[in-house]
């Protein structure tokens, strides 16, 4: 039983993190109905930002995280400005492209910088442990759910309940009207990159202080599988990314545990059957809704 919740535990760690960088693909996409691959990238240059700023700098605990969300979030502002808004009116397929090179761009930047040596972070977050029905669970593990529950909330109650926010569902369901109704629809795209690309920042400081290691190649392998996450939960959904991430990640744990050991490197491949298997039942995902074109 204790091995079955430490499990658990496991894979509720791992999906918050999924569904933190889920809920960045899925305001992209949501808003301007475009992948962004190179997302779980910014993740991996996140956390080589705390590994400098702690590591190599010595600066305070605080003050590198602020400094590490306000960098992917810059990052993700000129990720934008540069690559993606000059093909504002291009077809999906350019901007996929495109994505998918920015993404390889950030990953040779660290592996020219870094190297390809997986890289150590020092613990920057100890809180202790605490019991959960008899099992010791980190303190990093509770602030991990905890942090991902109120960005969720606080996410879907500013999409809802801000004049930004509402600027942001209207370009979602229509550039062109929400144009002519006075919104500005590339700032609105340039804010929700900064957003998501915060959001990434965010996630990179919790992965680095649950896992403490980093390679110019995690940030491919998190946004491969938060991207699932999103779809599985219905792409565009801010809960069904929270749902999809959390899904996800106990997925992999519980195949992990108890799949035979040959079987083991076969973990994530499972999360992705399971994710074709929902697309042929319910295309749009758990809590995706259905889109009508009228043609």
């Amino acid at each position: 039983m204790q091995q079955f919740i430490m499990t658990l535990i496991d894979g509720i760690n791992l999906g918050s993190v999924y569904a933190l960088v889920a809920l960045g693909y899925t305001m992209v996409y949501g808003i301007a109905k475009m992948l962004n691959f190179a997302h779980g990238d910014i993740i991996m240059v996140g956390a080589y930002t705390i590994v400098v700023f702690i590591t190599r700098l010595s600066i305070s605990v605080p003050l590198a995280m602020i400094l590490c969300v306000a960098f992917c979030a810059l990052l993700g502002f000129v990720v934008e400005k540069l690559a993606y808004k000059p093909l504002r009116h291009a077809t999906p397929l350019s901007v996929l492209i495109t994505a998918i090179g920015v993404s390889y761009l950030l990953q040779n930047l660290a592996l020219l910088i870094f190297g390809t040596n997986r890289q150590f972070i020092v613990r920057f977050i100890d809180v202790g442990n605490f019991n959960l029905f008899g099992v010791s669970v980190s303190g990093i593990s509770v602030i991990i759910w905890v942090t991902t529950i109120v960005i969720m909330i606080g996410l879907y109650t500013f999409i809802k309940k801000t004049k930004l926010g509402r600027a942001m569902l209207a370009v979602s369901e229509d550039k062109g009207a929400a144009q002519l109704m006075g919104i500005n629809v590339n700032r609105t795209i340039s804010i929700t990159f900064v957003i998501g690309s915060a959001l990434a920042g965010v996630a990179s400081i919790l992965y680095s202080a649950k896992y403490l290691n980093v390679d110019p190649y995690t940030g491919s392998l998190f946004g491969i599988k938060a991207f699932a996450a999103a779809v599985f939960g219905g792409i565009g959904s801010i809960p069904g990314a929270m749902i999809g991430g959390l899904l996800i990640g106990l997925i992999e744990a519980l195949t992990a545990s108890y799949l035979p050991f040959n079987l083991n490197a076969a973990s994530d491949g499972f999360a992705f059957v399971i994710l074709i298997i929902m697309l042929v039942l319910k295309p749009t995902g758990l809590l995706g809704k259905k889109n009508t074109e009228k043609v």
